[in-house]
């Protein structure tokens, strides 16, 4: 599905450079569930926002589906993120105004998807996830496991072939962490491609392989028995 190959991102100031990927080289299959984990600060964010293209490489090859995208533009990079990419939060990001039902759909009008096809799919998700009881509820009115939900919903709704997912349970008691860990699990099993970063080896084991980092570096590859 996706490939690194000499991978760096370099953050620019006036006197300060920071190195926050170097010389990564990763592959995703499709249908793989990735865990990158490793010590604060060590590029994991950076890692995951390059593989979702809200950050480009300063030197290095990003190929996504055969295509070798670290030169688009911006215009480019956001078709393909339309298209191929879901994005999980750990702050929700959930739009406070709209409703749950609301929420979910946005991201079909971004695809210019009829009102009708809109309803149905966003139905369709919320009993998946388990949220349809609160179509009509505003973020406020649900507990943090249940605003995930929601948050996973409107990943999935557009039929996203790669999940990207930063710290999903980072706001969550454990019983919610283990259910959203369960969702994700489930859509896996579906065939959803899954990259996760997280700091807790209990939802990393959720994932078949981890990838550890270190000051931008990818230090260890773990594959768990099937």
């Amino acid at each position: 599905m996706l490939k690194l190959h000499n991978l760096t991102r370099v953050y620019q100031t006036d006197d300060v450079e920071t190195l926050a990927l170097n010389n990564v080289n990763i592959e995703i299959k499709k249908g793989e569930f990735v865990a990158i984990m490793g010590p604060s600060g060590c590029g994991k964010s950076t890692l995951l926002n390059t593989i979702g293209m809200l950050d480009s490489p300063t030197e290095g090859q990003y190929i996504f589906a055969g295509e070798h995208v670290e030169g688009y533009s911006e215009k480019q990079l956001s078709e393909i993120r339309k298209k191929n990419i879901g994005f999980i939060f750990q702050n929700f990001n959930l739009i406070d105004e709209l409703t749950v039902h609301e929420n979910i759909e946005m991201a079909l009008i971004y695809h210019k998807i009829p009102a009708a096809e809109r309803k149905a799919r966003v139905e369709k998700v919320m009993d998946k996830v388990g949220i349809a009881h609160r179509a009509k509820h505003m973020p406020s009115q649900l507990s943090g496991g249940q605003q995930q939900r929601v948050a996973v919903a409107r990943a999935v709704v557009g039929d996203q072939a790669l999940i990207l997912a930063d710290e999903p349970t980072g706001n969550l008691d454990s019983a919610h962490g283990q259910e959203v860990m369960e969702m994700l699990q489930s859509l896996n099993d579906e065939g959803t491609t899954i990259i996760m970063v997280t700091h807790s080896p209990a939802h990393a084991d959720y994932a078949r392989r981890t990838i550890n980092l270190f000051d931008g570096h990818v230090v260890t590859e773990d594959v768990r028995a099937a």
